[in-house]
């Protein structure tokens, strides 16, 4: 029994969003290839519930529109709205998100070259993510002026999960088809 308490738990701090008891149910049949009804669900839901009441848990189960959900009590918000504000500011602009994929599938590339290919000024872009560390100064160009030479960082692979550059998904990969422009349909 704890064991299929612990598979719901599972299931619910996976799900995205919140999980009906209709498709914890179904995922537990399919899943561990046991006969189990919706009431059962419930009942076990209900113990779930009351496990993570306690004051020294930070989380609370709670059923919302159906579905239910883990969400961090009452009393943790000011903290979690602090950290949400945050994370708001890390955030990137679609501009330098931009010259980040440009960057990162141009690499070494200069200032320069990245302005060519977006047809816009970036120092502001490229200062961000130098300062968020995403990208970072892998030396000088041999061209006139001896331009700054930028590639993607450490932790632009950790942030993606990649070993290298050459882990990024191919631009064609990436396209679809029916995007295309230019080409006949037949």
């Amino acid at each position: 029994m704890k064991d299929i308490l612990l598979n719901i738990e599972a299931i619910i701090f996976a799900a995205e969003e919140g999980i009906g008891a209709n498709e914890i149910k179904q995922v537990l049949q399919d899943g561990l290839a046991i006969d189990i009804n919706r009431q059962e669900v419930i009942d076990l839901l209900a113990k779930i519930k009351e496990k993570y009441a306690h004051d020294d848990q930070v989380f609370q189960l709670r059923e919302i529109a159906n579905q239910y959900q883990f969400l961090t009590k009452d009393i943790y918000h000011e903290v979690i709205n602090q950290l949400q504000a945050h994370k708001d500011r890390k955030k990137l602009s679609q501009s330098a998100l931009e010259t980040l994929a440009i960057i990162a599938y141009r690499q070494p590339i200069t200032k320069l070259e990245v302005e060519q290919i977006r047809g816009v000024n970036c120092d502001y872009s490229i200062q961000r993510l130098l300062e968020k560390k995403l990208i970072q100064i892998a030396g000088k160009s041999d061209s006139i002026g001896k331009p700054l030479l930028y590639t993607t960082s450490d932790q632009f692979m950790q942030h993606f999960g990649i070993k290298s550059a050459k882990d990024l998904p191919q631009l064609k990969d990436i396209v679809a088809e029916e995007n295309s422009i230019g080409e006949i349909s037949e």
